[in-house]
């Protein structure tokens, strides 16, 4: 198979959270452990931080790398899900995974993927450990898929564990309270190794402490660090909280992995150019000025809704999309009554049809039209819009993905 066809039975065969939901979702580790066997364990031969968290940990995970990078340490970055093209998941020192690893991977251990029908999220955590510990990757950043402590990510040993905030997401999965997600995501915690919370809550923090006194891990709450602030070419205002925890998760490395001050001043400041980051107050379009964002649920929206309220515009325009298992009823009163509305479904068997969520909308004062995709209706509103307009895209990664 060539990588096309590779990469479409990936997508075919095998269970794939971000397309069917939670038909794919596993509830433990036994496939990955095992898988990780069959490949010879290259996990135990890397050094890495794994991140977790609501939102931000592919911010924090880009921008570690970024830093790292810039040190001149020959670094792994994993993360999901993919914009483009599912490479993007995989690279080092912001490449893509080539497409003949990928196919090569795939074609060589086909057979034990499919006798122990493996989903798609553990096969793509089994390359990006192969490919890594084949590199001989100096350092590794991991993102987690979902939750933390039943992901598959979740059969490494890092040198740091990170998690950046809780929020009210994938509660279907990890529980109803932020108590109990915070218990999901503080799973990454391991015996031993240090652990650097970027947010916490009344409700968080005596969880994680608990977590981190039961494994003799030291811990690290980087929103009460006064740490030294350095800027970022990632724009928004949310990714403060973010440089933080990088900030701070730096800082615990640095006998591990030591970096200078200005490593860390020009990886921040070159995220995008070192790791190819993308989707994150991401400008695609002026006058008028057009800005997507992959927040999707109510912790990220409520944030990313502030910022664009503080722009300057004569009118406000959203094109917005979400996958069907949200919770709307927490999501859309965040959003602006003021603006025109441009409702399309993310291209996934899992969006949600246009049409339900301007009815849905509408009950909460929200009014427009619905598109048959994220481009016609990005493309209605640029169309619409003054030059002195903004336009904001997104609800969904995937709107995002269709539009840049």
């Amino acid at each position: 198979m060539d990588y096309k066809e590779t990469v479409e039975w990936m997508f075919r065969q095998l269970p794939m959270y971000q397309h069917q939901g939670a038909s794919a979702y596993k509830k433990d580790l036994t496939n990955t452990l095992l898988l990780t066997q069959h490949l010879g364990h290259p996990e135990k031969k890397l050094r890495m931080v794994h991140v977790a968290g609501t939102n931000g940990k592919g911010s924090v995970s880009n921008m570690l790398a970024s830093v790292f990078q810039q040190a001149g340490y020959k670094t792994g970055l994993y993360t999901s899900p993919h914009l483009k093209d599912f490479r993007e998941r995989i690279k080092i020192n912001g490449q893509d995974i080539p497409e003949d690893f990928v196919c090569r991977f795939i074609y060589n251990n086909k057979p034990f993927f499919e006798s122990r029908s493996l989903s798609f999220f553990e096969m793509t955590v089994g390359l990006a450990f192969t490919y890594f510990a084949e590199e001989n990757v100096d350092i590794a950043v991991i993102e987690t898929g979902l939750g933390g402590r039943l992901d598959s990510t979740n059969v490494i040993i890092p040198v740091l564990s990170v998690i950046t905030n809780i929020g009210m997401d994938h509660m279907q999965f990890l529980g109803n309270t932020p108590e109990a997600i915070a218990g999901e995501k503080a799973g990454i915690i391991k015996a031993g190794i240090p652990v650097v919370i970027g947010e916490y809550t009344e409700a968080t923090q005596p969880v994680f402490n608990a977590k981190a006194q039961e494994t003799g891990s030291p811990i690290y709450f980087a929103s009460d660090e006064d740490l030294k602030f350095f800027k970022s070419d990632l724009k928004g205002d949310y990714q403060e909280k973010n440089i933080k925890t990088v900030l701070k998760a730096v800082n615990v490395l640095q006998d591990i992995v030591p970096v200078s001050e200005e490593d860390i001043r020009q990886g921040l400041l070159n995220v995008v150019k070192n790791t190819g980051f993308a989707g994150r107050w991401h400008q695609i379009h002026k006058n008028p000025a057009a800005i997507c964002d992959t927040a999707h649920n109510s912790h990220g929206l409520s944030i990313v809704m502030e910022q664009v309220k503080r722009q300057q515009f004569d009118k406000l325009h959203i094109v917005f999309g979400v996958v069907n298992d949200k919770d709307l009823d927490n999501i859309l009163p965040l959003l602006p009554v003021s603006a025109a509305y441009y409702f399309c479904r993310p291209d996934i068997p899992r969006g949600l049809e246009s049409d339900v969520l301007k009815t849905k909308a509408s009950v909460y004062k929200l009014y427009g039209s619905s598109y048959n995709s994220a481009k016609e209706a990005y493309a209605a509103a640029l169309q619409n819009a003054s030059p002195h307009d903004f336009v904001y895209i997104g609800g969904s990664t995937f709107v995002v993905a269709e539009i840049i």
